[in-house]
């Protein structure tokens, strides 16, 4: 597992993800792509794994897609049809590295520190929570490039920011810094700088580690699931999870901690 590209550490339960292009400022390629994609495909199935910590190495969290890297997406074709085709095949490709990310059983957590751009935005979007340091800052950057985001950002901030600020900082590009983005519920908590914004993250990832990894499956699925739904349609998922998994040892296991007082201790997931 991991790259030149992506490097990951596992350790208590916790699985420590690192975009590891320090010298392009994180920017994102082919290869980080696919990187991405596979690691967290294959963190999502590992039954060892609880939490996921997402962090950048560097002086960048990222500087989103590599230009060099997305102008050879654009060769000339004989026959504009096959050509379209072509590049939305890609561009679904591109989108399932960042899906696979919200797809992970585990909960993910992005500790971000600098700049959080373009392709950056729409992979931490993809995450369940987020730290920041206080230099840090958001942009959805493509409309700059002449670019409409298409990676996930404009469907997953919908449900993280209010319409009106997140149409401004789509249409115009400007940068939201860490203290705006917590005020609006997009970051959990700010921190001094990257070495703090990744101690809280793994602090975050620790204490969800140290819980029910089914009942916390379950609540991530319930989550995923319900967005967009209707109250009606969450509620009937819910508890048809809880009609196949209350009968796990987790409940036993937590009820029996709670009454002597004691840490639970709960086993691995299936694969």
């Amino acid at each position: 597992m991991g790259s030149e590209r992506v490097v990951v550490q596992i350790e208590a339960g916790v699985a420590h993800v690192e975009l590891a292009r320090p010298d392009r400022l994180n920017a994102m390629d082919r290869e980080m792509f696919e990187a991405i994609g596979d690691v967290f495909r294959s963190l999502g199935h590992d039954p060892q794994v609880r939490a996921i910590l997402l962090s950048g190495q560097g002086r960048h969290f990222s500087a989103g897609l590599d230009l060099e890297y997305a102008s050879k997406q654009f060769t000339a074709s004989s026959d504009p049809g096959r050509a379209a085709e072509a590049k939305l095949r890609h561009i679904e490709w591109l989108q399932e590295a960042f899906g696979a990310v919200e797809k992970a059983r585990p909960p993910v957590i992005a500790a971000l520190h600098g700049g959080c751009i373009g392709a950056g935005v729409d992979l931490v979007s993809a995450c369940d929570l987020r730290v920041a340091s206080t230099d840090a800052y958001l942009q959805i950057a493509e409309i700059d490039v002449a670019i409409t985001a298409d990676l996930g950002t404009l469907q997953r901030l919908a449900f993280l920011l209010p319409q009106g600020v997140l149409r401004e900082l789509t249409y115009t590009g400007r940068r939201m810094n860490a203290e705006e983005a917590a005020r609006y519920g997009l970051v959990n908590a700010l921190a001094a700088d990257r070495d703090a914004a990744i101690a809280a993250a793994m602090d975050l990832a620790k204490a969800i580690a140290a819980k029910s990894p089914l009942a916390v499956a379950g609540a991530k699925r319930s989550l995923n699931y319900s967005r967009g739904r209707p109250v009606e349609e969450g509620l009937r998922e819910v508890g048809l999870w809880n009609a196949a998994t209350l009968a796990s040892a987790d409940l036993g296991e937590a009820v029996k901690a709670r009454l002597g007082k004691s840490e639970p201790r709960f086993g691995p997931l299936a694969d």
